[in-house]
C-alpha cells in the first residue's frame, strides 16, 4: 500500500496554487515551464504535487457515481461473502450515496469505505448523521462516516462499530441479555448506560453519561468506566480515566461544541463533516477557540471564525481552503 506523505502547509499551498494554475482552460506555456521549474527544485515539491494531484483525481472519482473500476476487486470480495438480500440492496443504494461524497483518505482508504457501505447493516456519508431505534427499546445515533453491524441473540445484544462513531442509550431487556459494543480494540459491555464510542485508527474513545461501561481489549485488560468518566483503549492498553467531555455527544444535535480547545482541534472536527478540506497555517493553529459551530455548513464555520480570530479564509481550490493569519 502507497502511503504518500503529507508535506508542509507552505508547500502543500504552493503545489495547490500550481493544480488550480493548470487546471485552468488558459494555462500559458510560460506558466507550465514555470510549474516544471518549481516541480524539480526540490524533492518535497514533487511530493507535495503528488498529494494534491492525488486527492484532486480523488474528488473527480468520488462526483462520478458511475466510475468503479478502481474499487470492483474489492466489491468482488464483499459480493461473495454470502451477503444476505437486504444487506444486497442496503450496498447499492450506499455506492450511490458514497460515490457522491467524499473524504480527504488514501486512495485504499476510500476503497475500504465502499466496501464498508456495501457489507454493513447501518451506515451514514460524510456530513450525516441518523438515529435508530433499537428492537429493544433502545436508541443508537451514528455520526459521520460511521457503519454498525447489529446482532441480536437469544444470548446477547451486540452492535459491532465498523467505523466512525456512534452513541448509545440502553433500555431493559425483557430477556436480561447483556449488551455489547465490539471494536477493533476490544468489548465494551453496557450496564444500565448511554454512551458514545468512536474509532480513531489504533485506539476506541469510550465517553460514559450514565450507568457504567465495562472494557476488555482483545488482549483481555478489563476495567469498568463510570458516568462522568472517558478513556482511550487500544488492543493491549486502556488509558487512566479522565472526567468526560460532556459536549461530545452534541454532534447528534448537529453541533460542534468548542469549550477553549485550538483552532486546529476544531477545523479537524469540522473536516470530518464536509468533503472539502482544510489546511492550517501553523502560526495559527493553537489559537484558542470558544462557541458552537453547525456540523452541516462548514463555510457559516468559516465566516464566524474568520470575524473571531486574526485569521483569513483562502479559497485555493473549491475543495482546498487554507487559514492564513490575517496579517
Amino acid at each position: 500500500m502507497e502511503v504518500i506523505k503529507i508535506p508542509s502547509h507552505k508547500t502543500l499551498q504552493q503545489a495547490a496554487e500550481w493544480f488550480a494554475t493548470l487546471s485552468d482552460e488558459s494555462v500559458t506555456d510560460q506558466q507550465k515551464s514555470a510549474w516544471a521549474r518549481w516541480l524539480n527544485q526540490h524533492s518535497q515539491h514533487r511530493q507535495a504535487w503528488l498529494y494534491v494531484e492525488n486527492v484532486g483525481q480523488r474528488f473527480h472519482r468520488a462526483t462520478q457515481i458511475g466510475d468503479l473500476h478502481d474499487v470492483s476487486h474489492t466489491l468482488t470480495a464483499a459480493r461473495t461473502a454470502q451477503l444476505t438480500r437486504r444487506k444486497t440492496l442496503q450496498g447499492l443504494g450506499a455506492l450511490c450515496v458514497m460515490g457522491l461524497s467524499w473524504r480527504f483518505t488514501p486512495l485504499p482508504k476510500f476503497t475500504q469505505n465502499y466496501t464498508m457501505a456495501w457489507r454493513a447493516d447501518h451506515h451514514t456519508a460524510t456530513g450525516e448523521t441518523r438515529e435508530l431505534a433499537l428492537q429493544d427499546g433502545g436508541q443508537l445515533w451514528l455520526n459521520t462516516a460511521s457503519a454498525i453491524n447489529i446482532n441480536y441473540q437469544a444470548s446477547k445484544r451486540q452492535i459491532v462499530l465498523l467505523a466512525g462513531e456512534i452513541l448509545i442509550q440502553t433500555a431493559a431487556d425483557s430477556q436480561s441479555r447483556p449488551f455489547f459494543v465490539n471494536t477493533s480494540q476490544g468489548t465494551l459491555q453496557a450496564l444500565g448506560t448511554r454512551f458514545t464510542v468512536r474509532e480513531q485508527g489504533e485506539t476506541t474513545l469510550l465517553v460514559v453519561y450514565e450507568g457504567a461501561v465495562k472494557i476488555q481489549t482483545t488482549s483481555g485488560k478489563t476495567q469498568i468506566i463510570n458516568a462522568g468518566q472517558q478513556t482511550y483503549l487500544s488492543q493491549h492498553h486502556i488509558q487512566p480515566y479522565v472526567t468526560a467531555e460532556a459536549a461530545r455527544e452534541a454532534w447528534t444535535r448537529g453541533l460542534i461544541v468548542a469549550n477553549n480547545i485550538s483552532l486546529k482541534s476544531l477545523i479537524a472536527e469540522v473536516n470530518r463533516y464536509q468533503n472539502g478540506h482544510i489546511t492550517i497555517n501553523p502560526a495559527i493553529e493553537n489559537l484558542r477557540v470558544m462557541g458552537t459551530y453547525p456540523t452541516n455548513q462548514p463555510d457559516h464555520v468559516l465566516a464566524m471564525l474568520e470575524s473571531a480570530l486574526p485569521i483569513k479564509v483562502q479559497r485555493i481550490l473549491p475543495w482546498w481552503v487554507a487559514l492564513q493569519p490575517s496579517e
